[in-house]
Parts: structure tokens; C-alpha cells; sequence
């Protein structure tokens, strides 16, 4: 059985990806584990107030598949569509190195593909 992760497309105000610098120096979309009784969009919208502490909502489904994280070591990842409720003031937690936005067009390098699949199917690239 594999650890399940649900991650989210979110946008700021200008139309910038958010993402998080991980401890692997990758790039990820925000999110986390899911817990026991929670359902995904509930997950994702709690991970996302821990991570950035933004109120998100949580719209459909766009991907699923199974990450290899490092050699060996797999998450199955779920991704959802997110919408900005409120203001954006994104505050890094410390699970995170650092808050990055980006243009969709300009994504970096160090994003894994599976992330940067979601990000173009959520913006319809």
C-alpha cells in the first residue's frame, strides 16, 4: 500500500502558479496526506491553511497516479483544481524552503512532470 497525497493547482490574484520548495529542492503543487475521515477536498483545503494559510475551495478531480518520490519510495498523488476564497497573503510553514509563483508558461525546471501535467490540464494549456 502506498502513502496517498492530494495536491492542488492554485492560483494567485495575477494568475500565478503556487508552488512550494520541498526539502529535495523540487518544486511541488501544495498539499499533503490525506487522514483518516477526511475526504479529499477537505484534505486538500486543511494542507493548503497549514502550508501557505490561505482558505481555498475545492473544485473537480484532474489527475491521479503513482509518484516515485525517490528510488523506491512511491505516494500515489491525487490533484484538484483550487479557487482563492479571501485574500492572498501565503505565509510559508516549515515544511516547506520557500513560497515560489510562477507564470504557466515559465514553470521551473525542477517540477516533477506529473505536477506540470496538472498544472496545463487545470489551465486548459
Amino acid at each position: 500500500m502506498f502513502p496517498v497525497s492530494i495536491k492542488g493547482v492554485l492560483q494567485s490574484p495575477e494568475g500565478l502558479i503556487v508552488l512550494m520548495l520541498n526539502e529535495r529542492d523540487e518544486w511541488e503543487l501544495p498539499g499533503g496526506r490525506i487522514e483518516v475521515g477526511e475526504t479529499a477536498p477537505q484534505c486538500l483545503a486543511r494542507e493548503i491553511a497549514e502550508e501557505l494559510a490561505l482558505e481555498v475551495s475545492v473544485g473537480e478531480p484532474l489527475d491521479s497516479y503513482l509518484f516515485e518520490v525517490i528510488a523506491g519510495r512511491h505516494v500515489f498523488i491525487s490533484t484538484y483544481r483550487c479557487q482563492l476564497l479571501g485574500g492572498f497573503v501565503p505565509t510559508i510553514s516549515h515544511e516547506h524552503k520557500q513560497i515560489g509563483l510562477f507564470e504557466p508558461n515559465r514553470l521551473p525546471e525542477n517540477l516533477p512532470i506529473g505536477y506540470r501535467a496538472s498544472i496545463i490540464k487545470a489551465l486548459g494549456l
